[in-house]
């Protein structure tokens, strides 16, 4: 080996090595989901995602205190009210408890840090799906549309800044950009879920908001097949041209080669779902001393922005926070 040729000099010291890094991780590249339960008087634990809570709203704010108090970048919130019903009336409920919970948070924080909220049906519908569904069980895609334009409102007007419609309907950008546009809210971000994957993964969430999809069914209709890699730009293009601001990719590491597509492809800001069933298997193989949870949590979202990923929604926001503000 020619002298000159010595990588490892670069690695000999923890400060050269930050010096040369070229992949940073930092609190606010990082986004906590959050869920608050109607009817819900202190913070409940999720067994499934070890840390994680249901957040009464008294609880809820203290969370997004010590959020704040690290500099995590924002929160996004899931509602999961006391009723549900066919058509999930409870999203687009003025009264909602999602809007109830977004009204205080933006009354406490403004425009502190980014407040987020999932637009989707599913935590509000009796059968569990993301959208009205047909006597023979299939989901009707643009009569779905239109309440998710009715949600998207009922957020922006309750203080969300951003909205991240969830439900993988064609067309869905187009129509909620058009109806906040229409009701006076050009302002309000449209964060897409531009490749949701048909996931094993997602479990532990389905445990926080309390989703069980009816007589066994899946999403497979009109979630993304894991097996296919074009059609997920395809997707995130459209959505894009409907006038998406920032797009995602769920899950996250199991889709790294997706994200890394979207950020050759594409020029909008990009984001990565770190998922519930991602975070619970590191908490679970922590909890059983095979591995060091904090240093492979660091791990995996420094190598979700090193493939590209702008920001990173996680569980695990508010640890790593800390443990990077040491």
């Amino acid at each position: 080996m020619f002298p000159a040729e010595r990588p490892r000099r670069l690695r000999r010291t923890e400060a050269l090595r930050r010096l040369v890094a070229e992949t940073a991780l930092a609190p606010d590249d990082l986004v906590a989901p959050l869920f608050v339960v109607e009817g819900l008087n202190e913070a409940r634990p999720i067994s499934s995602l070890p840390g994680q809570s249901q957040h009464s709203l008294d609880s809820l704010l203290d969370e997004v205190r010590a959020l704040q108090a690290v500099g995590v970048g924002g929160v996004i919130l899931f509602g999961v009210p006391s009723k549900k019903d066919e058509f999930g009336s409870g999203a687009y409920d003025h009264d909602g408890i999602a809007q109830i919970a977004l009204r205080m948070l933006r009354d406490e924080f403004g425009d502190e840090l980014v407040l987020m909220a999932d637009l989707c049906l599913d935590e509000y519908t009796t059968h569990g799906h993301c959208g009205v569904v047909r006597s023979d069980g299939t989901v009707d895609n643009d009569a779905t549309l239109q309440l998710y334009a009715q949600t998207a409102v009922a957020q922006a007007e309750a203080g969300a800044a951003v909205v991240a419609p969830s439900g993988m309907m064609d067309g869905q950008v187009g129509a909620i950009r058009s109806a906040l546009d229409g009701a006076g809210f050009d302002e309000t971000v449209i964060l897409a879920y531009a490749a949701k994957f048909a996931s094993g993964l997602y479990g532990p969430f389905r445990d926080a908001v309390q989703v069980e999809i009816a007589d066994g069914g899946n999403r497979r209709s009109y979630q993304q097949d894991s097996r296919n890699r074009r059609e997920a730009i395809r997707e995130a293009r459209a959505d894009v041209a409907q006038g998406a601001d920032i797009i995602m990719v769920k899950p996250a590491m199991t889709y790294l080669d997706i994200v890394a597509d979207f950020r050759a492809a594409l020029d909008v800001p990009l984001s990565a779902y770190h998922v519930s069933g991602e975070y619970a298997m590191v908490k679970a193989a922590a909890a059983n001393g095979w591995i060091d949870a904090m240093a492979v949590a660091i791990e995996q979202l420094t190598a979700i922005r090193r493939a590209g990923a702008d920001f990173v929604l996680t569980y695990f926001a508010r640890e790593v926070a800390e443990e990077l503000g040491r």
